[in-house]
């Protein structure tokens, strides 16, 4: 599953990509170490956490048509706090490290101007997931507070968390 960054499409998620989407959001959950899902969760609490809930969700395609990511984008919190957005990227594992995380993360940014929010959020952003932090960073996103001990790493117990922000418009 290789493909070149200017090879890859995204695009809205449709109905008949869930049956593909799931089993990467699956494996991404069950391991434990970069997102707060239960490893357990169900089919029915991940699609509803990550298609009905949120305001749009993407899947990054290869040229020749295979799911390589995917990524949701909603408000992150309500009213008055609702002119900020949150996201979350899943990289199928077959296709990490090929710049699937980074269009996705720039296509999120330029959806969510278009969208009216005027910055992104990242709640919790697990500080031993390094690649993730890297690319954050390189995107132009700031580690605007540390959470210690606050999330439950599979291996390494508790480990701190980033909350990152960039603003999007002036």
């Amino acid at each position: 599953m290789t493909s070149s960054p200017a090879s890859i499409t995204i695009r809205p998620l449709e109905p008949a990509d869930w049956p593909t989407v799931w089993p990467i959001l699956r494996a991404t959950f069950q391991a434990g170490d970069t997102y707060a899902f239960s490893p357990d969760s169900s089919e029915a609490e991940i699609h509803k956490a990550w298609v009905e809930l949120p305001a749009a969700t993407f899947v990054a395609c290869s040229a020749g048509g295979d799911i390589l990511g995917t990524y949701f984008i909603k408000a992150n919190q309500a009213g008055l706090g609702a002119h900020v957005c949150n996201c979350g990227y899943v990289v199928a594992p077959a296709a990490q490290g090929q710049g699937v995380a980074s269009l996705m993360c720039e296509h999120s940014q330029q959806q969510a101007v278009a969208m009216g929010f005027r910055a992104m959020q990242f709640n919790l952003v697990v500080a031993s997931n390094v690649r993730a932090v890297r690319l954050w960073q390189h995107l132009g996103f700031a580690i605007v507070g540390t959470l210690p001990g606050a999330f439950r790493h599979h291996t390494l117990g508790y480990v701190d968390a980033h909350v990152m922000f960039k603003t999007l418009v002036a």
